[in-house]
């Protein structure tokens, strides 16, 4: 029996192309996710080694370095660390250097004004040079470091992207004024922030403290161990030696670079299980293929297998028969498709380093031992299970079957319990679609979309014949014979036609439910831009952290503007008012121009008055109010960030979903108790005229042409969220791509052994007179067919779950409707025509050119 396993493998090996095909795709995006993800973990954990190379300790002091990212809205002391602590630190025993560190953002403007890199990874930092006039952590490659105030050094890459060369003026900014700098230097860095993209801009120690800090602070000590010596005694002598305080924490380099690597394996691996998802979804979808592939060939060797029967093999040994032809296709397509996985992965790397400008680590490629074994396995494992069933009914063909070579039909018991079974889990699919959707629960909308998905496809069958009637009046009345005959084989199968139809149905459902969730996001965010938002423009810094204090009443003298409003976020203690403070809740208080707020964005309140703010009295949001068991008339005692106390009553409750959410106050009252030199988060601001170029150009203008400084109108807005769901759609586009390609293949493969099942009825239909045309057109019209069946019940299935799954967003995005685009799913619906059209084309070929007599005489 191994024998005839092994010579029915070689024998049919043309038919068996489109499974090994399918498996080895579905093999190489799990290898080589395995792969790119090892290796990119690798090369990130090689970079930030490189970073504590030298380091044995860190001290570093927590509240520095969120001030002078100015993303804790500022502090009142100063920094713990400073000169005399780093002098005090190089002195211990053990110690070889002390080298303090400054860091912020820092924005760099090319020639055109524009910021270089995005917003959150523009670094900035100190240079500090050693005996030799050079900062070990940043080798030059041209000039010198900085030396003064008015210099800066930046990292060779962002140098390249602006254009500039040393000795040129570069225009660089943090929160404030823009400074124009003479370029000294260009260097290198294995900062991951900037190696993935973003920039770095060098000052000198005190240019850095005066920027970020305060003269003589720092925010971290990086501490160089002498040859031989003990980093964890120094670790203990430098915890004894520094300030005690709660923000200053002390670790080793080892510790960090731990940490660190820690940090990079949680990341790829919460990378390579979204991949890995995408790629279980390829490997599902070859089920349907290889399923369909081993029960067309147990079809087709109906006499054999009877023959083997009658000769004495029993049921075990012609469904083990079938198991190792599977075994041996599935090993095969597994060890191609690891192969190919790290092709992939080796083309994905420079891809992302190349057109994509990524700038991921150099690293060797990484194929562990662990990743060979569950690339075959999987591939092995899916084969095996999925030529499981059709092994099974092999088993059961009886000898007397040897007399036909025909496909025994399903028993009328065998299709009442799948049509049972199918119905109950659609029945469980659409109640829980339908649960989520009124209790906003997304687990439980995933859970019954899939379970619908799964009836639908155990369906498939029962619905394929009423769905391609549809489509029969139209293709008699346009291709006559052949489009019947097309129609008739099409449901002359219904089971293999459903699992043909069915690997496609899975791609079109997903993309489909992808498309209708996003263009309904983008309507609700557009509508939410729209009707919550009165100002023409919002100035704001481009990586979320506060705006100079000065940048309000430079945009308040700006000519054009007829209102603008600040809007800063200020992190309070809350108390009841009988003794404030009592609570140890802390909230976050939006703090409002009251005067000219409702000139700049819509306040409705279902409870109160929208005139509170003028009043002086404190807006709350809904679900801020049912936390805090708000209403109307209740007082709120606040404990301010400079220390004083206060007390401010609820004047109005706001609707769920507007623009101002949480507690909103005036200004004028939060705003003298906010950290001393923080400024708004943004600023609102309303034009004479409307939104207009001349205006905004005014307002870049006023803010000093900072990089960071982004003035964005409602067009701006809607079209960045527009691009970011976009962007998102087109990589889960290309991740389902794979999927696709395999149903592709399946639809290839069911036609081509069609094809060569139905050869003798081919051959007939030829001798009374269809010509060669005709027979191709056959077969391409019943591929279209089954393409169609397969993208409509997609269609159809994706809606729905979108449905069901923008209901569950209806607390994050107000208002939300289903939007179905039309254009969108009518493409959909002509790229599953197309894909039809393209699969028969070799099987169609094949069939035009049969030789009659040959065809006739076949078995």
């Amino acid at each position: 029996m191994y024998r005839t396993a092994l010579r029915n493998v070689l024998a049919h090996k043309g038919r068996l192309l489109m499974t090994v095909l399918a498996v080895m795709l579905g093999t190489a995006f799990v290898a080589g996710t395995l792969v790119f993800t090892d290796t990119l973990g690798n090369a990130l954990r090689s970079q930030s080694a490189k970073s504590y190379t030298d380091i044995a300790v860190t001290i570093s002091d927590r509240s520095a370095v969120d001030r002078g990212y100015d993303l804790s809205g500022g502090s009142t002391t100063d920094p713990t660390l400073t000169e005399s602590t780093r002098k005090a630190v190089a002195l211990l025993p053990g110690a070889a250097e002390a080298r303090g560190v400054v860091t912020g953002f820092a924005g760099i403007a090319d020639r055109k004004g524009a910021l270089i890199g995005d917003g959150f990874s523009t670094t900035g930092t100190n240079y500090v040079p050693g005996a030799d006039g050079t900062d070990p952590r940043y080798p030059l490659v041209d000039g010198r470091g900085p030396r003064g105030s008015g210099e800066v050094a930046l990292d060779v890459k962002t140098a390249d992207k602006g254009g500039y060369k040393v000795g040129d003026t570069v225009r660089v900014a943090v929160n404030g004024p823009v400074m124009e700098l003479k370029l000294t230097g260009t260097l290198h860095t294995n900062d991951p922030r900037v190696v993935s993209g973003g920039s770095l801009a060098a000052f000198d120690t005190a240019t850095a403290q005066q920027l970020y800090l305060s003269p003589g602070r720092f925010a971290e000590i990086d501490v160089k161990g002498r040859p031989g010596a003990d980093d964890r005694a120094l670790l203990t002598a430098v915890r004894q030696a520094v300030p005690q305080d709660d923000s200053i924490e002390a670790k080793t380099g080892r510790e960090l670079a731990a940490e660190q690597d820690r940090m990079i394996q949680e990341g790829t691996k919460g990378m390579s299980g979204v991949l890995l998802g995408f790629a279980a979804i390829a490997l599902f979808v070859g089920i349907f293929i290889i399923a369909n592939t081993f029960t067309m060939l147990v079809a087709q060797r109906t006499k054999e297998l009877a023959l083997l029967r009658a000769v004495g093999a029993n049921r075990r040994q012609v469904t083990l028969s079938v198991l190792v032809e599977a075994l041996l296709v599935g090993l095969t397509a597994s060890v191609a498709g690891l192969l190919a996985g790290i092709g992939i992965a080796t083309g994905l790397r420079a891809l992302l380093n190349g057109p994509m400008e990524a700038n991921l680590p150099d690293g060797p490629l990484v194929v562990a031992p662990s990743t060979v074994l569950v690339s075959v396995a999987i591939g092995v494992l899916v084969t095996v299970l999925a030529a499981w069933l059709p092994a099974l009914r092999a088993s059961r063909i009886a000898p007397v079957a040897a007399m036909s070579s025909v496909e025994q039909p399903a028993t009328q018991k065998s299709l009442r319990v799948r049509n049972t079974i199918g119905l109950l889990f659609a029945a469980a699919g659409v109640g829980g679609l339908l649960a989520g959707a009124a209790g906003k629960e997304g687990k439980l909308v995933g859970a019954g979309a899939g379970a619908l998905l799964i009836g639908v496809f155990v369906l498939t069958p029962l619905l394929a014949r009423p769905l391609i009637a549809l489509f029969a009046p139209l293709l008699r009345r346009l291709y006559g014979t052949p489009g019947k005959l097309a129609r008739e084989n099409a449901v002359r199968n219904p089971r293999r036609t459903a699992a043909t139809a069915s690997a496609l149905t899975i791609g079109v459902t997903l993309i489909t439910a992808l498309t209708v969730i996003g263009a309904s996001v983008n309507k609700a965010v557009d509508e939410e831009t729209e009707n919550d938002t009165k100002a023409d423009y919002t100035v704001a810094m481009q990586n979320s952290s506060m705006l100079s204090p000065e940048v309000a009443t430079q945009v308040a003298r700006t000519p054009g503007v007829s209102a603008m409003s600040v809007v800063r976020t200020v992190l309070v203690g809350t108390g009841d008012a009988a003794g404030p403070g009592n609570r140890d809740d802390r909230e976050v208080v939006t703090s409002v121009d009251a005067a000219t707020i409702d000139q700049l964005a819509t306040i409705t309140v279902k409870a109160g008055s929208a005139d509170a703010l003028k009043r002086g009295e404190l807006l709350v949001g809904s679900g801020t109010a049912d936390r805090l068991r708000l209403k109307p008339g209740d007082p709120l005692a606040f404990t301010y960030p400079d220390g004083t106390e206060g007390s401010l009553t609820v004047g109005g409750v706001l609707e769920a979903g507007t623009a101002l959410a949480g507690l909103v106050a005036p200004d004028s009252v939060v705003g003298p108790h906010a950290a001393p030199g923080t400024g708004p988060q943004k600023v609102l601001v309303k034009g004479v005229n409307g939104a207009d170029a001349k205006l905004k150009q005014a307002l870049r203008d006023a803010t000093g042409g900072n990089p960071l400084i982004a003035v964005k109108g409602e067009k701006d807005i809607k079209a960045e969220n527009r691009q970011l769901v976009t962007a998102v759609l087109n990589i889960m586009y290309g991740l389902l791509g794979m999927s696709v390609v395999i149903a592709v293949l399946g639809v290839v493969n069911t036609m081509a052994m069609s094809v060569f099942e139905r050869r003798r009825e081919i051959g007939m239909l030829r001798a009374i007179g269809l010509d060669r045309r005709g027979i191709g057109r056959m077969v391409r019209l019943e591929s279209l067919m089954i393409a169609l069946f397969g993208g409509v019940v997609g269609v159809l299935l994706g809606i729905v779950t979108a449905w069901a799954g923008t209901r569950t967003m209806a607390d994050t995005f107000k208002g939300i409707t289903t939007v179905v685009p039309p254009v969108q799913i009518l493409g959909f619906l002509v790229a599953a025509a197309v894909i039809g059209l393209l699969a028969a084309l070799w099987p169609a070929r094949r069939a035009a050119r049969m030789d009659i007599l040959g065809a006739i005489k076949s078995e």
